[in-house]
Formats: C-alpha cells, sequence, structure tokens
C-alpha cells in the first residue's frame, strides 16, 4: 500500500515541479525587459539625476560649451541646500495638493462610472459589443487632442456654452478654462471621460470572474438582487476595486497632457500640478538640478503610496483566501 502511494505521488510531485518551474520561466519573462530597461536606460538617467539633485547646475552655467562634459565642469557642490529649498517650497507645497486632490476627485469619479457601466454591461445580451467598443472608445484617444478638442468646446463662446444658452433661454458664457476657482475641475472632467473606460475594464473583468456558486446559494436562500450585490459581489470584489483604484490614483497623479496642453499651470497657478511644476523648473526656468530634486521628492513619495497600496493588496488578498478557507469548514 505504501509503495503504491509512493508510486501515484511520484507524478503529482513532478507535475507540481514541472508547473513551479514553468511559473518562474514566465516570471523571467515578464521581468527581463523591466529589468533592462531599468539598468540600462533609467538606472543611468536616475544616477545622473542623483548627481545633480547634489550639484548645482543650471543650462545657462554651461555657456558656450555643449559637450556632456560641461555640465559636469559647470555644477557646484551645495550639499542638501536644494533638498531643504524643495521640501520648504511653499509653492511645491501647493502643487502636490493640488495633485492629491484632483487624483483622489478623478479616481472617484472614473470608479464610480465605470463600475456602474461595468454592472449594467457584464451580463450577456444582444449588441453587447457594440455598446463595449463604444464605452472604450475615449480611452483610446490621444490626450492632446482631448485638450484641444475641449478648449473648442469649452470656450466663452463656444458650442456648450451655446447650448447652454439655448437651454435656458439665458446669454451663458461660463468660463470653463479661464477661472481658478473651476479650471482644475474642468481638466478633472476631461480626465474622467478620458479615463473612465479603465476602471470599466477592470470592473467588467472583475464581475466576470466571480464565482457562481455563493450567488446561486444566496438566491436559493432567498436574497433579492441587492442583498447579493453587497453581500456576495461586493466583498468578493474587494481586490478587484482597490487594484482599479489604486492604478487610477497613481495614473491620476501624473497627469500632465491635458493639463499643459491646455492651460500650462494656469490661470495664475491654478492648475499647477506636480507633473506641470516640475516641467516648468526644467525646461522654462532651466533649473536642472532643482527639478532633479523636486523630481526625487515625488518619486520618494510615490514609492510610499506603492508600497502602502501593495500592502493593502496582499491584506485584501488574505482575507479573501481565508474566507474561502474557512468555506468547508463550516458547511
Amino acid at each position: 500500500m505504501t509503495a503504491q502511494t509512493t508510486m501515484s505521488a511520484a507524478p503529482i510531485n513532478q507535475r507540481a515541479a514541472t508547473r513551479a518551474q514553468g511559473i518562474r520561466r514566465f516570471k523571467w519573462t515578464v521581468l527581463t525587459p523591466f529589468l533592462a530597461l531599468m539598468i540600462f536606460i533609467l538606472g543611468p538617467a536616475l544616477l545622473l539625476q542623483g548627481y545633480f539633485s547634489f550639484f548645482s547646475f543650471s543650462i545657462f552655467d554651461a555657456g558656450d560649451d555643449t559637450s556632456f562634459l560641461s555640465y559636469f565642469r559647470a555644477s557646484q557642490w551645495v550639499g542638501l541646500d536644494l533638498w531643504a529649498d524643495a521640501l520648504t517650497d511653499s509653492k511645491f507645497g501647493f502643487a502636490i495638493v493640488r495633485s492629491l486632490m484632483f487624483a483622489v476627485g478623478v479616481t472617484v469619479g472614473c470608479f464610480i462610472i465605470g463600475f456602474a457601466l461595468a454592472l449594467l454591461m457584464y451580463r450577456p445580451f444582444r449588441g453587447q459589443g457594440f455598446y463595449y467598443i463604444f464605452f472604450i472608445l475615449p480611452m483610446l484617444t490621444v490626450p492632446i487632442v482631448i485638450a484641444y478638442t475641449g478648449e473648442m468646446i469649452l470656450y466663452q463662446n463656444g458650442p456648450l456654452n451655446d447650448i447652454l444658452s439655448r437651454i435656458t433661454g439665458l446669454r451663458i458664457e461660463a468660463q470653463f478654462l479661464y477661472k481658478q476657482e473651476i479650471a482644475l475641475t474642468t481638466i478633472g472632467f476631461m480626465e474622467i471621460w478620458n479615463w473612465t473606460p479603465f476602471s470599466f475594464i477592470i470592473m467588467m473583468a472583475g464581475l466576470a470572474s466571480l464565482p457562481k456558486e455563493p450567488q446561486e446559494a444566496a438566491q436559493i436562500l432567498g436574497a433579492n438582487r441587492f442583498q447579493i450585490f453587497f453581500e456576495v459581489q461586493l466583498p468578493l470584489l474587494r481586490p478587484v476595486i482597490l487594484l482599479a483604484l489604486i492604478l487610477r490614483f497613481l495614473e491620476s497623479m501624473a497627469e500632465f497632457p491635458k493639463t499643459w496642453g491646455l492651460l500650462q499651470g494656469g490661470p495664475g497657478s491654478a492648475t499647477e500640478t506636480i507633473p506641470v511644476y516640475i516641467f516648468i523648473n526644467a525646461w522654462q526656468y532651466f533649473d536642472i538640478s532643482y527639478a532633479a530634486v523636486l523630481s526625487y521628492v515625488v518619486l520618494i513619495l510615490m514609492v510610499a503610496i506603492v508600497m502602502s497600496a501593495i500592502w493593502l493588496l496582499r491584506r485584501e488578498k488574505k482575507n479573501l483566501d481565508a474566507m474561502y478557507d474557512a468555506k468547508p469548514e463550516e458547511g
């Protein structure tokens, strides 16, 4: 009996070893291009950026010498002075606050609309493919095209104000882009229109992957559609929801094309978010060293956010695994 058990266990162990080897091979296949990019392209750029964060350099310091080595010859050691300036820069602080507010608002808006569309679409129905294509088209539009199209539509004497004037019977000349109070909100609505399909696709995949057994069991026990959604589907979707929110938040923090294409940080500094502020310092003031320090501060901030997000995702995965492991014992 023991010999038979050993012989039957051998193929299982071999299959497990083969599967583990396949998983390792797949991981390295996926990670190798990323590691090569980090080592050969991003790595040298980060090292050069790190050098200029401690050595003050402006492009004007090089004079007529345009060689690469002139950047090093013209730079001067300043230690942590630039870092202290960045951490006490009120304009940079306001840029961080604007980016955080913008990212939170856009993330919530994209998720609510995307999740609602996914709930309407995840069950098969006639003509589903057409609506699916229609809903993801905004994500396929180039951001700078959205910016210029939005500028034409939202112009003071543009189509939107004309439509509102005809509907209300009043002459409306709202300045959607040129009032400091609403400029960033206007760009936020453009961002929501552009990236709602991203949340829609993730939530569609999450809803389609839900196991049917818990939902069928709830139906047998007499639960209605709302009870099944809030007590069965929503708890199982928590990791997917968290992933959709995290990815959308990180991308919103880096939004640049629409903000710069429309207003270049204006009116005043109303839309001067983190990417815009760094761009202005690097390519308008040509203060390369200060822009490098700002980039590193943002990098540290984003790494902290990403690590927190990974911790949350792992916790949700453990909770979900514990939920599945507890079911057989309850039965």
